[in-house]
Order: C-alpha cells, then sequence, then structure tokens
C-alpha cells in the first residue's frame, strides 16, 4: 500500500514569513506571542511555520481601499 501526500502549500520560516511581509523576524514572533493579528502560524516543535495563502490574506485585510474580495472601494 503506498501513501501519496501531496504538499499543497509551503511553509515559510519565520524569517521567509517576515522578509516577505517586509518587517524584522523578531516583529513577526512578537505578533504571535501577543496575538496582535490574526495570523495563523504552523508550529512544528519550537519552529514557527507560516502559509504563503495566509500571509498573502493577511496583507489583503491590512490593505486600505480594497474590499474583502479584493475589489477597490
Amino acid at each position: 500500500m503506498t501513501i501519496s501526500i501531496k504538499a499543497e502549500t509551503k511553509l515559510l520560516s519565520r524569517t521567509a514569513a517576515a522578509n516577505y511581509l517586509g518587517i524584522a523576524t523578531h516583529t513577526l514572533a512578537v505578533w504571535q506571542c501577543t496575538a496582535r493579528y490574526n495570523l495563523p502560524c504552523v508550529k512544528i516543535g519550537r519552529l514557527a511555520k507560516y502559509r504563503k495563502e495566509d500571509l498573502d490574506n493577511f496583507i489583503q485585510r491590512r490593505t486600505t481601499g480594497v474590499d474583502q474580495e479584493g475589489g477597490i472601494r
């Protein structure tokens, strides 16, 4: 029996996620610790990983002048 696991989503490290958002790695760690923003994080042992689509959704929610579906208001 062969089990195929398809990785539909690549997980980014905290450093890669911080670079993607243009912020310091420490800032992302503080946000996670204090729950300042609703930014999902996948914990694997002591590592924090982030899905690119979650980062994109975070950017979309924080963008002013754009509705939730991505259209301009």
